[in-house]
């Protein structure tokens, strides 16, 4: 039984999910079958207060098995999701596995596709940190763990930069002197690529056409938001930019600001660079707006007359039909608008109030099948929206960044 681990490390947690590869499909997308076993996370590593979960996927309730002891380092996390999976009988150790497939953030210019890891990879991974300072280290931090513990084992970087590489240089390009670029990178890189390359292929899928007939504008809705303009299967622009800053609304993040802001601030407040950058990341978008940065609690708080959470929900639908309006000029048109991520996924009105008045445009949501719940259980897990006015068709699909690496890292493993 051949089996793959997904890593997604963050500088004080570790996101884990096991898989087993069954089969090879029929699938015109992804000839890989993977089987989720287990998923689990080890949050607050270096606290004396570090906790540990495993899930089981194949349980009715979906038991977990919950851990509370201090956790010192990411080795010491490698070791205690060991204990766990041994402790559940799906893995004795991380050297009976085929690989492991780590999300890395941010891979630059340097890599169009994930990549088997090797000395190189690592230090170009390292170089490029400056440009995801709260991302990459951490990142690097979960594959150095695991060449500790496994030198031998096949590690692959599936980036979430690299779906991106493909936006044409007048759409990544600033309007910024031009060495900025050559000399310091400055440009638009993009992010969550991987979820929207997973729900596009998701779509055409669906719909039972070659993802390179297609014209898709896919909307990754969560506490870190993102929109993209997939072309006949290529990305040609994207809303997040050199940072994950730029664009939509977020939980936290403002989006797209006037840069003067900053400056201004500056002068008028004296705020220092870091606390300007702490403000704009982590204190801003819904979060600044309402005080909360839950979609679900922003919504009641809305249903119940909160004026603040109102404004919030319109600001954040607003600049998400900004940027649809902006990628249909791109497009000349959209075969397919999809929503996904936990806000994409779950909130009927969000996605109402992001498409209300774009019948002209030829969208146009189905209220009674829009209020209806997708799972990512069911058999039928993409949800249909569109009203029969409607051009456009719309689609609820729920993401799955980890499986999508798990296939990806296996494709370069079988080529190793």
């Amino acid at each position: 039984m051949n089996k793959i681990l997904v890593l997604n490390s963050g500088s004080s947690s570790l996101k884990f999910q096991l898989f087993n590869i069954q089969s090879v499909g029929n699938n015109k997308h992804n000839s890989i079958n993977c089987h989720l076993i287990a998923s689990g996370l080890v949050e607050k590593i270096g606290d004396i207060n570090s906790t540990a979960h495993l899930k089981l996927s194949d349980t009715p309730s979906g038991v977990k098995t919950r851990l509370n002891r201090p956790i010192s380092n990411h080795k010491k996390a490698i070791e205690t999701m060991e204990f766990l999976l041994k402790e559940n009988n799906c893995l004795n150790t991380v050297e009976e596995l085929v690989g492991v497939g780590h999300r890395v953030v941010h891979g630059g210019e340097d890599f169009y596709q994930p990549t088997l890891i090797n000395d190189n990879v690592l230090e170009t991974i390292q170089k490029l940190s400056p440009l995801a300072p709260l991302h990459n280290p951490a990142n690097l931090t979960g594959i150095n763990a695991i060449k500790q513990r496994a030198p031998k084992l096949p590690q692959v970087a599936v980036f979430d930069t690299a779906f991106h590489q493909s936006i044409p240089e007048h759409a990544y390009l600033y309007g910024l002197p031009y060495e900025l670029y050559e000399q310091q990178k400055v440009r638009r890189y993009g992010f969550h690529g991987t979820s929207h390359h997973y729900v596009a292929k998701q779509a055409a899928d669906y719909l039972g056409k070659a993802l390179s007939e297609l014209k898709i504008i896919s909307l990754h809705l969560g506490n870190g938001t993102s929109a993209a303009a997939i072309e006949y299967g290529l990305s040609i622009d994207t809303s997040m930019g050199m940072t994950p800053l730029e664009g939509l609304v977020m939980g936290t993040r403002c989006g797209d600001i006037d840069p003067a802001i900053s400056f201004y601030l500056a002068k008028e407040t004296g705020l220092s660079l870091q606390a300007l950058d702490q403000l704009l990341n982590k204190e801003s978008g819904l979060k600044g707006i309402c005080g909360q940065n839950d979609m679900r609690a922003i919504v009641e708080r809305s249903n119940q007359g909160d004026i603040k959470a109102k404004l919030a929900i319109k600001i954040f639908c607003y600049r998400i039909k900004k940027y649809i309006g902006a990628y249909l000029a791109a497009m000349n048109g959209a075969d397919v608008i999809i929503f996904t991520g936990g806000i994409g996924e779950n909130s009927a009105e969000i996605r109402e109030f992001s498409c209300q008045k774009l019948q002209n445009l030829g969208i146009s949501i189905d209220s009674l099948k829009n209020n209806q719940r997708v799972t990512k259980q069911s058999d039928q897990s993409i949800m249909e929206i569109q009203s029969l006015t409607g051009q456009s068709k719309i689609l609820v699909i729920p993401t799955n960044e980890e499986l999508e690496i798990a296939v990806q890292a296996m494709k370069i493993i079988q080529k190793k």
